[in-house]
């Protein structure tokens, strides 16, 4: 009897003749199921059965959560009759299978064959097929029957094309669908005075999302419209003679609420924050002032809030606590009702000499206390066990946040906006920027910013205007 090891490497893809092999040979495989998978799966095979790809429905079925297709587990059966024993030339003639238990996300399955009859005659194998999750627990058994290669094969194994995955309806087109009906709100659009800020003021206007009064030298947005060829027809401008007035009067605005929100144009985040902060603007609450990226990615199930990233440049454990309160404020009004929020830090262990690992264990007790709520939280996790249930398995990670983040709380504005950044540019995610924590919501844009994001945003701060009508900050 002879076996392979379960992760026999593949440059080449060899085959084991009939005669090559004896009752009790064995050959196996490992793989860790992701997200990705079941998303693959459904789209190969057609069964996009909301069991298998809606969390939301799946939380309430008796799985208590998303599980693979039962047919995964059969593919990856056939993936080591035909590529390890027998391997290329086997002919499937049959197979049944039981399906003992769910396979989640994050499991790891042993996938082992064992030649269990041959049939020297017909040149017939049959097999015990067995699939065991990283408890040792089986999670699908059953028997193959193949037809037996006579002939020795030997090839280089296939080169795959990387697959990514862009779910129809998800994005920004699902994000507007889901606002436009609220109905437009009226935005003071602070020193829009290049082509940048005012376009991406009149995108979300065609869009339906805002109705913008440009605040700022009448002169110089003008100008800068006729540059960018823009048309303010029937576009409210508020003149005032320089930056500086133009944030003033657009908290003013907002303080005597003429208008529900703000976005920042062409001036420097710190004028604008310091006339959001201004007590006689009346836009601040009992919390700090913090950023939020919404973000989406292919590598990833679901939408996750990256913060803070833009604003408070090294937050203490105080500031932390209100970051962490407008996150989840936000998550909830996305429509998480109770979000997973991962504190970061370089490793998941608390490190009196790494201040992000204390603050970390210091936020959890607060939640644990009822100071912060809404959220479940859990840290210090490093990046890998927050968004990988296999990392943080392989770490022996037990935790109701690890691998299923929606909230990515970092240490400092350095880290999150590297992260952040690395997301967009090298994840290919999708993002939109908000700051919470006064009493309207303020589109923060970059000038680097696509036109989606700033879309995206505007959108997010009309969901909250209306939100906040009947439950203000």
């Amino acid at each position: 009897m002879s076996a392979e090891p379960a992760e026999a490497p593949l440059a080449l893809v060899r085959n084991r003749t009939f005669d090559e092999i004896a009752v009790g040979d064995s050959a196996s495989l490992q793989r860790t199921l992701t997200a990705q998978d079941i998303q693959l799966f459904a789209v190969l095979s057609g069964d996009v059965n909301p069991q298998h790809l809606d969390a939301e429905f799946a939380a309430s079925t008796r799985f208590h959560g998303v599980i693979a297709h039962g047919m995964w587990g059969g593919a990856l059966i056939s993936a080591v009759l035909g590529t390890r024993l027998p391997g290329p030339g086997t002919v499937y003639l049959g197979q049944t299978l039981r399906f003992l238990r769910p396979v989640r996300v994050g499991d790891t399955l042993t996938i082992r064959v064992t030649v269990a009859t041959r049939d020297a005659t017909k040149k017939r194998l049959t097999l015990d097929c067995r699939c065991t999750n990283q408890a040792g627990e089986d999670v699908i058994e059953g028997e193959a029957t193949v037809l037996a290669p006579t002939e020795k094969i030997e090839r280089p194994a296939a080169t795959l094309p990387e697959v990514r995955l862009h779910a129809a309806g998800d994005g920004l087109p699902r994000l507007l669908a889901h606002v436009k009906p609220l109905g437009a709100i009226r935005v003071a659009v602070v020193h829009p005075c290049d082509g940048l800020s005012l376009g991406g003021a009149l995108d979300a206007r065609a869009a339906g999302l805002i109705e913008p009064v440009l605040v700022g030298p009448r002169a110089k947005i003008e100008a800068a419209a006729l540059a960018a060829g823009l048309d303010l027809t029937g576009i409210a401008i508020e003149d005032v003679p320089h930056s500086h007035a133009a944030a003033a009067r657009a908290a003013a605005l907002a303080g005597a609420h003429e208008v529900e929100a703000l976005m920042k144009g062409s001036l420097h985040t710190d004028e604008l924050m310091a006339a959001v902060l201004d007590a006689a603007a009346g836009l601040r609450t009992g919390r700090r002032l913090s950023h939020c990226f919404l973000m989406q990615t292919p590598a990833y199930p679901r939408p996750f809030i990256v913060t803070d990233a833009a604003i408070n440049i090294a937050p203490g454990l105080e500031e932390k606590a209100d970051i962490v309160r407008n996150a989840i404020a936000l998550a909830q009004a996305v429509g998480v009702a109770t979000p997973r929020v991962a504190l970061l830090a370089a490793v998941e262990t608390v490190n009196p000499r790494m201040a992000a690992t204390l603050d970390a264990a210091a936020l959890c007790k607060m939640a644990e206390r009822g100071q912060i709520t809404g959220g479940v939280l859990d840290g210090p996790l490093a990046f890998d066990n927050a968004v990988s249930a296999a990392a943080a398995r392989i770490k022996g990670i037990e935790s109701p946040v690890a691998g299923q983040a929606d909230v990515l709380v970092v240490p400092d504005l350095e880290s999150g906006n590297m992260l952040a950044k690395q997301l967009e540019y090298m994840g290919d995610a999708a993002s939109a920027g908000i700051v919470m924590g006064a009493r309207v919501p303020i589109v923060l844009t970059s000038r680097a910013d696509t036109r989606a994001a700033r879309i995206a945003s505007c959108a997010i701060a009309v969901l909250l205007a209306h939100r906040w009508r009947t439950t203000p900050p």
